[in-house]
This record gives C-alpha cells, structure tokens and sequence, in this order.
C-alpha cells in the first residue's frame, strides 16, 4: 500500500498530457509502487534478495528517475515525491502449514495479520515519534520515515518465521485506521462485513463502503486469505471472533458517538442499538467527551495485548 504525503508533497510535480495537474504527493506514490511491483517480480522470478535493503534500492532509483519540480520553497517538512509504503513479502514453510511473513514499511501504512484465535496483529510499527496506536488516534503526530526523492529514508522490516496458517494478510493506508474511535473498530469492520458478504467481490464493495462512510482520507487496502477451502469457510472461522469483539469492543460505546465505522449494510456501531441517533439526549460536552475518553481507554486495555503481540520493537529497543 503506497499512500502520498499530502502535507509536504503538496506541490505540483507533474502535469498529464492533457494538462491535470498532478502533486509530488501523487506521482511519489504511484512511483514507489511501480518500484516495488518490479522488486516483487524480480525476487520472484529472478533471485533479488528480498529484504528491505533491496526494496530500498528499488524504491529510491525510481523515485529518483521520476518526473519532479524543484520548489523555491524549502523548510524541513517539504520532501519530493513523499509516500509511504507496506508491504508483506511471505513464503509457505513446512508443506504450507506455516508461513514465512516479512513485513516491509516506511511511514504509517500498515501490516496485518488476522487469524480466528488471536483477531487482528499488528506487524509493523509506525514511523513516528509516538507508538501507541490510540495516542496516535487522537494526536497524529507527524511521520519521522518517508520515500522521497531528495532526503534518506530506510524501510522497516521484521522476519517472522512461523506464522500458522489459515489467516489473512492485509496491507492498508491510514484512511482505514486513522479515522476509527479505537484500534478495535478497524478489525470490526473487517469482519462484519465479512459476515455480510456471499462471496470475495461482494466483501470488498461492502468494505469500500464501510470505509467511506467514516474516512476523512484516501483509504486503500490489500486483503489475501491463505489457506481457506471456501469463502463460506473462511466467513465461518471468523464468526466466533466477530461475536467476541462484538461483545468486548462495540457493545456499550458512548451513546454520543456514531458507530465506529459503518458496515456495507448501512447499520453503525454494535446490535444493541447505542448508537441509534433518536436515542441520544442533549448532554454536557465535557462529561461526553470524559465518558467518550474513558471508553477508548478501557476498550484499547483490553485489545492491546493481542494486537500488539506481533508489534516490531521500537529501535531503542534494539540498543
């Protein structure tokens, strides 16, 4: 998933035969997704190593070969061409019991792993200065790592070896997750869609709506369920899962938010009805927004563990 930095690549870098201007933002995510389209073809095909010095390579030789206007303007938030990048570079191990999971980033795009048992992991860590992925709700603070063409970026990466199959492997833009009112609501609209859906095309236009109907941003996303008979088998694995997070994560939200995210069914929030917007009452913005703190709070207490369980060290760890 490659998504252009609107903020320091706002600039007009490019302009199409028929005059549209395009900004660096926009040609630097397009750019970096050609590159590691070539990457993944190249280490499959050809013997490329597949790590993240290699998908540098790539990434940093196209960007820098791409079309661009060097601004009069500078200041330390303007880049050329910036995008993130996530991507999931795997292998099958052991007779296709296992999988071999490389996850590879630069900024705030994402990586996912979501199985039955353990619901969705994290398995990339942001490039910014906070980590806490509810922090990062409420704050956005700005991205310490980005592909660009005129500054030094690095891609992150983790191997992680033995990753039981089935599951599904997801890649997706913050559009997804920035916009949610807790890590929670992301998994929930996965899987409640999932559960309305009759087969793959109908779940990806069920969540293409879910996903607009909150979103303040571009949103794109990569799904790939490893090791599923069936869709209808697939839909099933997660029902147990779905009925729990319903339980834990949705039921008893603030009545004064809408739901989380919107499933492709129109419906909003849980099936208790706290969200229905006839039954909310005029109430103090400040208990609201207290009520509304202490939910996410509590709601993240729980997910957090199970989430983070796959989470890359932060780099001081490494020290």
């Amino acid at each position: 998933m490659f998504d252009g930095s609107g903020g320091s690549g706002a600039a007009t870098a490019w302009q199409t035969p028929q005059g549209t201007p395009r900004t660096g933002a926009w040609v630097g995510a397009r750019v970096a997704r050609l590159a590691t389209d070539c990457w993944f073809r190249q280490v499959a095909t050809d013997g490329e190593p597949d790590g993240p010095r290699s998908l540098h390579e790539y990434v940093e030789y196209f960007l820098s070969k791409a079309p661009q206007r060097r601004s009069k303007l500078g200041g330390t938030m303007r880049r050329q061409l910036p995008t993130t990048l996530a991507a999931l570079h795997y292998r099958l191990r052991e007779g296709g019991r296992f999988l071999e999971l490389q996850p590879l980033w630069v900024g705030d795009s994402r990586a996912y792993a979501l199985t039955p048992d353990a619901g969705l992991q994290v398995l990339t860590r942001d490039h910014t200065q906070e980590s806490d992925a509810l922090e990062l709700l409420r704050t956005d603070p700005p991205m310490t790592n980005l592909a660009c063409a005129d500054r030094a970026f690095e891609v992150g990466s983790q191997l992680l070896s033995s990753y039981a199959l089935p599951c599904v492997l997801v890649t997706a833009t913050d559009g997804f997750f920035g916009y949610v009112h807790t890590p929670a609501d992301f998994e929930y609209l996965l899987l409640s869609t999932l559960r309305d859906a009759q087969d793959a095309n109908e779940w990806a236009d069920l969540v293409r709506r879910g996903v607009q109907s909150y979103t303040a941003d571009d949103a794109s996303l990569a799904l790939l369920a490893l090791g599923y008979p069936s869709f209808a088998e697939l839909r099933e694995h997660f029902a147990v899962r779905l009925a729990h997070l319903t339980d834990r994560y949705v039921r008893g939200r603030p009545p004064a938010l809408l739901g989380p995210v919107r499933d492709g069914s129109g419906r909003t929030g849980g099936s208790d009805g706290s969200t229905d917007g006839a039954a909310r009452v005029r109430e103090d913005p400040a208990a609201v927004s207290a009520a509304i703190r202490q939910w996410q709070d509590s709601t993240w207490h729980a997910y957090r563990e199970g989430y983070e369980a796959r989470l890359p060290p932060a780099p001081e760890e490494f020290a």
